[in-house]
């Protein structure tokens, strides 16, 4: 798994509205890249919601909150649209970013899915923290408090 001090690894991927997106759309604020399950599920209903809730604050911060899943850009833009989401959720269906951020997976019911986890990238896409096994409660409020802290 990539971990703290490494480069976030390049990637291009769509968001929900079709756009292609790389690192250099992130570059120069704070980036929070949460990866999260499968769309639509509570969990991720709960970080979905939170994110947008919280989005001022991350941009008062000089942060973005970005969503990645392997679900593709048709289920991102269903997901956005029944909770009125205003962040951006990235669509990884052949997991290519999943895996160069050596993401783990687990099983439920027989059915494989993406860890949730946390990478929180500086504005110079150097990884500086990861949040592992993440609770989608407040978990918002405590990437925003360690961004304060490690800009310090």
């Amino acid at each position: 798994m990539i971990d703290t001090a490494q480069k976030l690894p390049e990637f291009k991927l769509d968001n929900q509205d079709g756009l292609s997106r790389t690192n250099a759309n992130y570059a120069g604020r704070w980036l929070a890249l949460y990866i999260y399950p499968k769309d639509d599920t509570p969990g991720c209903t709960i970080q979905g919601k939170s994110f947008t809730a919280t989005k001022a604050d991350f941009d008062a911060a000089g942060a973005v909150a970005v969503g990645l899943s392997a679900d593709d850009t048709k289920s991102h833009k269903d997901f956005c649209t029944k909770f009125s989401f205003t962040i951006e959720l990235l669509a990884d269906p052949q997991a290519t970013l999943l895996k160069a951020l050596g993401v783990g997976q687990s099983e439920y019911k027989g059915t494989s899915y993406w860890d949730r986890t946390t990478f929180l990238v500086d504005p110079a896409g150097i990884v500086r923290k990861v949040y592992l096994k993440v609770d989608p409660n407040g978990h918002e409020q405590a990437i925003l408090k360690d961004i304060a802290a490690l800009k310090g």
